[in-house]
């Protein structure tokens, strides 16, 4: 329901009139009130508004009002309801997979780069991660909108069953080929479920292209244009999601689930080996009765792995509504608040506290130049970093990111064609196949709607 919705009010998205509110211009001497609609549920959430409230309490000339709108879709379908009726929120949290969505958004939004052009404030994204700048950017570089809780995907491993299984609790393979041996063993010391995944889509295709270095699509990946086309159905996916079929026949590998249904069945001790957001840390920490590590993902032999790609949400600057454009001190204050996000004191302290990405290099600094991921308890908490910046941090077209107009529907055509492969249905081969062209559907339904 939510993705038609989505699709459908994305069209619509500043073609329609509506009423035109006050002004959030403060009257004499109270601030200019901004707000800013988010989808994070707690702690969270909490953790995100506290970092409002400090910036309102930095200064006096602004107040950004933090409000959570439910989930990433509910906040993207609220926020596209508000535009509409000219009472749209000057800042909203946008999931990575709404990117696209939010690109071909047109006059709804206002670009970074413009705003800070026209605001006169200055964000280093030089010093962004390169995958995390790259998955918000055009392709010359320019932001369209402002990074903040970043993830990506990594390995966790249960170390005592690898001391069982006679394995190398110290060193989690680097090649799948490995992981089918590790996992082999596995099974063999008594493990009934060696590995599964989460996010299912985003860690073995999305993910899974990019540090292989292959297109999920054409124009990169759909930074190039709205003619993108899926490259889903190619050999090496091929070969893996057949590897994937055949693991769980032989009892190596278990299907959890859609998104992070499986992600509980790690820290419980059930499965030894989780492919996961690195967002997860967290609850392991918290639930795990046993020790873990942390790797980064593995790539077929012969492959020079590269950077992986980012989950998460970013910040989007919008208007007010067709007929009401923001002031230029309601700009002033969006692009004050960003800066505020980009010091590497907020940054640093937002990684440390809930297991996001630094999305900095100088947060990152900071952080490790506390002792942080020398410590015990935080060991591995830096590899999604050092996995972000694989390949020298030089990305490609396949590793910038994604652009692709209605990737929510496609992810789920993925989940259910994948699904019948892993039921016995169809081959790997034709859940592939069938998911590039019903995926390539929706992108030449999305392209229609949504060019000029």
């Amino acid at each position: 329901m939510f993705r038609r919705t989505i699709m459908a009010s994305a069209v619509a998205l500043g073609l329609a009139g509506g009423a035109v509110p006050a002004s959030a211009q403060g009257t004499q001497g109270q601030p200019v009130e901004l707000q800013f609609w988010h989808g994070l549920t707690q702690p969270l959430g909490g953790m995100l508004e506290q970092i409002a409230a400090d910036f309102n309490a930095s200064q006096n000339r602004y107040r950004v009002v933090a409000s959570f709108r439910g989930s990433y879709p509910e906040t993207m379908v609220a926020a596209i309801a508000a535009f509409r009726a000219g009472q749209a929120p000057h800042i909203v949290q946008m999931f990575e997979v709404g990117t696209g969505t939010m690109m071909a958004a047109g006059r709804a939004i206002k670009p970074v780069h413009e705003l800070l052009a026209e605001t006169r404030v200055n964000i280093d994204f030089s010093d962004y991660l390169p995958g995390v700048r790259g998955y918000y950017s055009l392709p010359d570089g320019r932001m369209m909108s402002m990074p903040f809780n970043s993830s990506t995907s990594v390995v966790f491993y249960n170390k005592d069953a690898f001391r069982r299984a006679n394995l190398n609790p110290d060193a989690f393979p680097e090649t799948w080929e490995g992981v089918e041996q590790a996992a082999r063993a596995l099974k063999a010391a008594g493990v009934a479920c060696p590995m599964t995944t989460a996010w299912p889509t985003w860690t073995q295709v999305e993910q899974f292209s990019a540090i292989h270095n292959i297109p999920l699509a054409t124009q990169a990946n759909g930074l190039g244009g709205l003619n993108a086309e899926l490259r889903i159905a190619n050999p090496l996916l091929t070969r893996h999601f057949t590897n994937l079929v055949n693991w769980q026949r032989d009892g190596l590998f278990r299907y959890g689930g859609r998104d992070g249904a499986a992600d509980a069945l790690f820290p419980s001790g059930e499965c030894a080996i989780i492919f996961a957001s690195s967002g997860l840390r967290a609850r392991i920490q918290r639930e795990a009765q046993f020790q873990w590590g942390v790797a980064m993902l593995p790539v077929y032999q012969g492959t020079t792995p590269i950077n992986s790609i980012i989950g998460g949400a970013s910040f989007w600057a919008m208007q007010g509504g067709p007929n009401r454009q923001r002031s230029a001190e309601e700009l002033q204050g969006v692009a004050q608040f960003f800066a505020w996000l980009a010091r590497p004191e907020v940054a640093a302290k937002w990684h440390t506290d809930t297991g996001f990405l630094p999305v900095t290099r100088a947060a990152f600094e900071r952080v490790r130049a506390t002792g942080f991921y020398d410590q015990p308890a935080n060991a591995g908490a830096d590899v999604p970093i050092q996995q972000m910046l694989r390949g020298g941090g030089q990305m490609t077209e396949n590793s910038m990111g994604i652009r692709l107009g209605g990737f929510v529907e496609i992810r789920t055509i993925i989940q259910e064609e994948l699904e019948r492969a892993f039921q016995g249905q169809q081959t790997a081969e034709q859940a592939l196949v069938n998911a590039q062209n019903r995926g390539n559907a929706v992108l030449r339904n999305f392209e229609r709607q949504n060019r000029n």
